[in-house]
């Protein structure tokens, strides 16, 4: 058997050299572009200036315009972008940086810790062959129904998790694209109000009434809502899932409190 070339060995050790050398790079570039977005991060040390951004290594990459389908505003990453003010809604739980922030006001409705939610695009979602609003009430859905054996919720009274009655079950919102439903819309008692709650957070038995175990009655009274009583944007979304997905540590103080 005859041993391989000289040739035949420097070419492979060169193919493998040119693999290291290429995977390393792609980890760096990647590693970069992930900094388009929550870059430099900003210090907690009140009254201290900072010497140098922080960033890390690699450094925050150039700014690039991504153009937005729909007719959406272009996007400058990294760029300017609308903030939440925190500061007055939390405070150091200790005076020294980095110490756990805790709520000075009403963790649910100020939207903060596990209610948290973010400055999206103010806009619906939209389907992607259509280009309408995807998720909409099924009185604004023509051809949709619920199917024929499925439960009918609609006319049942919510209960809170305190017990009492929060309201009626209204509508449900109906997710065109992904074909689910994604709100029960609730007309509260006394105000008239209505507001959503994700359908995952509210549950019932046969013909029995509707349960939300995230919030009493009355945090379903002050819940958000969407500025237009149809459409829901991405932003609403987000503060409505934080709200009643908060509410799973917010809703009582005893649920914000050690198990032992």
């Amino acid at each position: 058997m005859q041993a391989p070339t000289t040739v035949f060995q420097d070419l492979a050790a060169l193919s493998l050299y040119i693999f290291y050398a290429f995977f390393f790079l792609l980890v760096l570039w990647l590693h970069r572009e992930g900094k388009r977005e929550g870059y430099p991060l900003i210090s907690d040390r009140e009254g201290r200036e900072l010497r140098a951004p922080i960033e890390g290594f690699p450094a925050t990459p150039e700014p690039k315009r991504f153009i937005m389908a729909h007719g959406h505003h272009d996007v400058l990453a990294p760029g300017p972008r609308e903030e939440r003010d925190m500061d007055p809604l939390m405070t150091a739980y200790d005076p020294f940086p980095g110490a756990s922030q805790v709520a000075t006001v009403d963790p649910m409705q100020a939207g903060i810790g596990a209610a948290s939610y973010s400055l999206r695009a103010d806009t619906p979602d939209i389907t992607w062959d259509t280009q309408e609003p995807k998720i909409v009430p099924l009185r604004a859905a023509p051809g949709w129904h619920i199917a024929e054996g499925d439960p009918e919720i609609r006319g049942r009274p919510v209960f809170g998790l305190d017990g009492k009655i929060a309201g009626t079950v209204v509508d449900l919102w109906v997710d065109k694209s992904d074909v689910l439903l994604r709100y029960v819309e609730v007309e509260a008692i006394g105000s008239g109000k209505r507001v959503l709650i994700p359908i995952g957070l509210v549950h019932w038995w046969g013909d029995g009434p509707v349960k939300c175990d995230t919030a009493t009655c009355a945090q379903i009274a002050a819940a958000p809502t969407t500025a237009h009583p149809e459409r829901v944007t991405l932003r609403e979304e987000d503060r409505i899932s934080g709200y009643f997905g908060g509410g799973e540590l917010y809703a009582t103080p005893e649920r914000a409190e050690p198990l032992a």
